[in-house]
């Protein structure tokens, strides 16, 4: 990736911030938005989205790491569980599910995995997919894998951002939608 120091405004409810806009390929550009450490971006965005969380949702299901503390944030506001899928399968993980994705920011092959021990969290429940920023749908997929290897039913899919065309995700409960720049 590399950045030439243009920037890219957003507001998340009354808050405004600037993503650095990178090349992640050759002629694409895309804003980076990473929630990490910033709490009033996490609280804002799980306070706006716990207000538009599916009524019949169960559990939320969020990729780690960037997303995890929206998951959390969006907990509290919502009162229901979360469950992390892991992105490196820890010695500690046994009877993991698994799914093959290739996401935008890391451009190779990456494996999702639910830990057995979480299986029965979602196993029937309604589960709502929760991520900072939907770029390709990639890790959406792996989710969507995971969940019905784990029989549970998705009732929702969140997140802060969509990246690309609003047209591209019409069914995604999000606060904004984020340009690709092309040259």
């Amino acid at each position: 990736m590399s950045y030439d120091g243009r920037i890219y405004n957003v507001k998340i409810g009354g808050l405004t911030r600037e993503l650095p806009i990178f090349q992640v390929a050759p002629g694409v550009k895309i804003a980076i938005f990473n929630m990490l450490g910033d709490t009033e971006v996490v609280e804002m965005a799980a306070k706006t989205l716990a207000q538009r969380m599916p009524t019949m949702a169960e559990v939320l299901v969020v990729p780690e790491v960037k997303a995890v503390p929206l998951a959390h944030a969006l907990s509290v506001h919502s009162g229901l569980p979360y469950i992390v899928i892991r992105k490196v399968r820890k010695p500690y993980m046994v009877n993991c599910l698994e799914a093959e994705v290739v996401s935008i920011t890391t451009g190779a092959p990456q494996t999702l995995y639910l830990d057995g021990k979480d299986l029965p969290l979602v196993q029937g429940k309604n589960a709502v997919l929760v991520d900072d920023v939907i770029s390709t749908g990639s890790t959406l997929k792996g989710l969507h894998l995971l969940m019905d290897a784990a029989q549970a039913p998705i009732v929702g899919e969140m997140a802060v951002f969509t990246e690309g065309s609003s047209n591209d995700w019409p069914h995604v409960i999000a606060l904004g939608q984020l340009p690709i720049f092309t040259d």
